[in-house]
């Protein structure tokens, strides 16, 4: 296989319009006065069930959590926002499910089994476990156990993060198995028959959206790192020499999808990684970091990951995984270059991006604290709540054809339970962006309903026949 020619403008990708800033590695990682405490998250997020602990009548299981009924929509519309830009709307990437469970040589040959590791240490006071780069040194320069201020440790040891199980009736080295610690690898084992089989020409990408399994030694934060998640991955194959454009390309492209779903620029940077802090198979990494309320963190990782994965997966199969140009007759390995993101963050990062409290009129002239989410429309769980003013029978028949009406076309809650204010602000809480309400001058004079908009709390009053419309027009259900 020779080295391929020089690149023609077909592999280059398009120019992008507007530069993104770089902060460099060492970047300030704290937060600063943020508007929402991670505790006013999790406590909005469990008292209206997006999110709370699995099995938690049993004491729950750390680093679990189950999500509600608007928790999967929100999940849902963050995953369908992901892959409406990186799938639908481009030519050139393809969607891909490869399986959870893969045939071990897979993680020997990605090097998981030798390298995917962090480094655990035990407190000999209390016995519990923590990864040692996650101790921080107090202002004394100690390093204190956060569980019972002990300060003698056991030296750190590999811990591989890899769960393993067993395939068929035994439990032995031949059945073993491993559960996914990334999406990635079903992409590269798959690329020959996928590019044969879609026809696409490199460059092109396959993405992925799927669960991945890590056994972390200390989950936290809420959602932000934990044991079983879901990831949004794409893996791009390039021509080898036009992988640092690619590269700054799709930096570009992740960036602005963001932007584009509402979340604050101010929030988000783009942090380069060190020398020594590169994986093994990256010739070039950038982390996307959300200023979340604990500190500046990883939301994506868009790593140039070479031709490593293709060339050890050839190597270990036996398999001949290159491309080969037919307009040019030559056959070579593309590099590869991966936007990786978590599903579980992204949603978390919307979510306090979006947190507001502030003070709104009351029905009486005074002010009360209302908290909102400014939520994308695309990513609200509900688009439009029906509110019968209550629950007289004169009203519900209207209020039940209504909502009938709209289902078909949004994401639609029926609500008629309390006051109309305290519904207001229930939907408030959850980010639904139009609450429609049905009253008596509905069905006894105008037939029309009073529509009012979540971000600027003015309401308008509408004709039955023209509410789906109506909504239509205002409503943004996608980023561009």
């Amino acid at each position: 296989m020779s080295e391929p020619a020089d690149p023609s403008p077909r592999d280059l990708p398009p120019a992008v319009d507007g530069a993104v800033g770089h902060v460099a590695p060492d970047a300030d990682t704290a937060a600063g006065e943020h508007d929402a405490s991670m505790e006013r998250i999790v406590e909005l997020c469990k008292r209206r069930g997006l999110i709370f602990p699995s099995s938690e009548i049993y004491g729950g299981l750390r680093g679990a959590w189950d999500f509600g009924p608007l928790g999967v929509a929100l999940k849902d519309n963050v995953k369908a926002a992901w892959k409406r830009s990186m799938v639908q709307l481009r030519d050139d990437v393809v969607p891909l499910d490869a399986s959870i469970l893969m045939h071990p040589r897979v993680w020997e040959a990605s090097g998981h089994v030798a390298g995917f590791t962090d480094p655990l240490v035990e407190c000999r006071s209390c016995n519990q476990r923590f990864r040692a780069d996650h101790l921080e040194p107090n202002a004394a320069g100690e390093v204190v156990c956060p569980n019972c201020s002990g300060r003698e440790f056991t030296e750190p040891k590999a811990f591989n993060l890899m769960f393993r199980t067993f395939v068929g009736p035994t439990e032995d080295t031949s059945s073993l198995v491993w559960m996914r610690p990334e999406t990635a690898q079903g992409m590269f084992v798959d690329f020959a028959h996928v590019q044969l089989t879609s026809r696409q020409k490199v460059p092109f990408g396959i993405a992925q959206v799927g669960k991945s399994f890590r056994n972390e030694i200390t989950p936290r934060n809420f959602i932000f790192r934990v044991r079983e998640f879901e990831q949004m991955e794409m893996e791009f194959f390039v021509r080898p020499g036009t992988d640092e454009q690619w590269h700054d390309y799709w930096i570009a492209q992740r960036w602005q999808w963001y932007v584009d779903l509402g979340m604050r620029p101010g929030n988000l940077r783009i942090r380069d990684h060190a020398k020594q802090e590169l994986s093994h198979y990256s010739k070039a990494t950038v982390d996307v970091e959300y200023r979340f309320p604990f500190a500046w963190s990883e939301l994506e990782g868009i790593a140039n990951r070479t031709d490593f994965d293709l060339r050890q997966h050839s190597e270990f199969s036996g398999k001949d995984l290159s491309y080969y140009d037919a307009e040019r007759d030559e056959r070579y390995l593309p590099y590869v270059i991966e936007p990786a993101a978590g599903v579980d963050r992204t949603m978390l990062a919307f979510l306090v991006d979006a947190y507001r409290e502030e003070q709104a009129p009351t029905a009486k002239g005074g002010t009360d604290k209302r908290v909102v989410l400014r939520l994308h429309h695309a990513l609200a769980p509900v688009k439009v709540a029906v509110l019968p003013l209550s629950r007289n029978a004169a009203l519900v028949p209207t209020a039940r054809r209504l909502n009938d009406l709209l289902k078909p076309r949004f994401d639609t809650q029926y609500d008629d339970a309390g006051a109309i204010g305290r519904r207001y602000r229930r939907q408030d809480e959850v980010g639904t962006p139009f609450c429609v309400t049905v009253d008596f001058q509905t069905v006894e004079s105008d037939d029309a309903v009073t529509v009012r908009d979540r971000d600027t709390m003015t309401q308008e009053r509408v004709g039955l026949d023209r509410v789906p419309d109506y909504l239509s027009e205002r409503l943004r259900l996608s980023s561009r």
